[in-house]
């Protein structure tokens, strides 16, 4: 039973200190759509999202006011598309045609993000799979709703080094196709290792091939009310900080479990996971950034930082699992830097670099996410950068994943703006020294002698 005290605090976490959902995510199979004809598979595909989705926008809607929670986004993630569209589409320019109409569908249930424009290549390349990622930054740039992502590598088959070098061409060139909007087409682009087949946040969402017909992901997520619970426990011990934040992870996903099933019930589909991710905006007062500092650092980046981030990550994953029994996707703390005040504030203060980032992202829940650089960064550095979070991935056997935006046009003490919940960020500087043979070699980094536990 829930008691009333239980109420009066959900309550004020919602109205003082940005408690919402996040993300009701609708996966949807699209296996069953196949055909070797691009208009037949393009009108199998537009069919099957609008039946599944035509009512989860006005759902959310009215789980919100009959609860008074807030939920943010409603989204679609769909199968990777190099695997449905594999028989049809012999040229990028044929996906191209599939990621617009992704795009209108998507536009015509109301969602404001699809997932999905993505391909799987941990251990090497189809034919499909390179047609699909060579449409990806043409894709992003016509369309408004598609988001893309590519699985480079994983703990069981290493990293495959010719997607990673192809993956800093086509981060470059989608920046460079959106050159009039600040780089956003290399917004909406995310490369992995070791991608979650349920994870509801974009732009990183596909439907696995695991996964039921139809499934409903949440997303959670509370930086605002963690903060919140800190400041009464300052100068506490370790533990006392520790019992804090698990007891706060545990009553935020109390509240995810709950929209959850209310969906799940009212519209039909089955439920497959919460995910409770400690996602930051740009508002003022959610931040995960400004947690760090609440522990006692001044500010984020400063000694002690990774340490700090470990021990909220892992509370965050330990409230959660008692408070669910699905919880999945990512589950921990993301550390954008354009979409948390308190990162943006860091960086302009000098406290927090691309280098200190990548160590955080040995213990937060995903990558380097959301960094913004100069727009005359060469392919071979972003490869290079993508590989080395790849192989942190790899070797600690969790996801990791790569956003970087190469603004063109800009440069270090500039800034690029997004708009929404994307954010706006400092130009951040990288090195300048070269690793175009590194990344220029042919084949696979084999994957670590631990991955063979059979």
């Amino acid at each position: 039973m829930i008691s009333i005290r239980e109420v009066a605090e959900t309550n004020a976490m919602i109205e003082r200190e940005n408690l919402d959902v996040r993300t009701i995510t609708m996966g949807i199979s699209l296996l069953d759509c196949v055909s070797p004809d691009l208009q037949e598979l393009k009108e199998r595909i537009r069919c099957k999202i609008y039946e599944s989705a035509k009512d989860l926008v006005r759902t959310g809607e009215e789980i919100s006011r009959d609860y008074g929670i807030p939920i943010v986004n409603k989204r679609i993630s769909v199968t990777p598309i190099a695997l449905v569209g594999g028989a049809a589409c012999r040229t990028s320019e044929d996906f191209v045609e599939l990621a617009l109409m992704l795009d209108d569908v998507a536009g015509e249930v109301g969602v404001n993000f699809l997932g999905g424009f993505s391909a799987l290549v941990s251990k090497g390349m189809t034919h499909s799979d390179e047609l699909l990622i060579r449409a990806i930054p043409e894709a992003l740039a016509r369309t408004e709703r598609v988001c893309a992502s590519v699985n480079v590598g994983s703990t069981r088959t290493g990293i495959n080094m010719d997607a990673v070098r192809l993956m800093g061409t086509i981060v470059k060139e989608a920046a460079l196709q959106t050159a009039d909007r600040d780089s956003i087409g290399a917004t909406k682009l995310v490369v992995f290792c070791n991608a979650p087949d349920d994870n509801p946040f974009m732009a990183g969402a596909f439907h696995g091939v695991t996964e039921a017909d139809r499934i409903l992901n949440i997303g959670v997520s509370g930086p605002g009310v963690v903060k919140t619970a800190l400041e009464s426990v300052r100068g506490a011990d370790f533990e006392t900080l520790c019992e804090c934040v698990k007891k706060t992870a545990f009553k935020v996903t109390r509240v995810g479990q709950l929209v959850a099933k209310e969906a799940s019930e009212r519209l039909g589909v089955p439920f497959g996971i919460v995910d409770l991710s400690l996602a930051p905006t740009p508002a003022i007062g959610d931040s995960v950034a400004d947690i760090l500092c609440e522990m006692g650092l001044e500010s984020a980046g400063a000694p002690g930082t990774t340490a700090a981030l470990a021990l909220l990550n892992d509370q965050v994953k330990k409230g959660g699992i008692m408070a669910s029994s699905y919880v999945g996707g990512l589950s921990g703390a993301f550390i954008p830097v354009s979409e948390d005040q308190g990162m943006i504030d860091a960086v302009r203060r000098g406290s927090l670099t691309i280098e200190k980032l990548e160590a955080m992202t040995c213990v937060c829940s995903v990558g380097l996410d959301m960094i913004a650089v100069p727009g005359d960064v060469k392919d071979t550095t972003i490869a290079g950068i993508i590989a080395d979070e790849m192989a942190i991935g790899m070797i600690n056997q969790k996801t990791t994943a790569v956003r970087i935006i190469p603004v063109i046009g800009k440069t270090v003490g500039e800034e690029a703006s997004f708009g929404g919940l994307l954010g706006y960020a400092p130009i951040m500087p990288v090195s300048r020294f070269s690793c175009d043979e590194f990344v220029n070699r042919s084949g696979r980094i084999p994957a670590p002698v631990h991955s063979f536990k059979n």
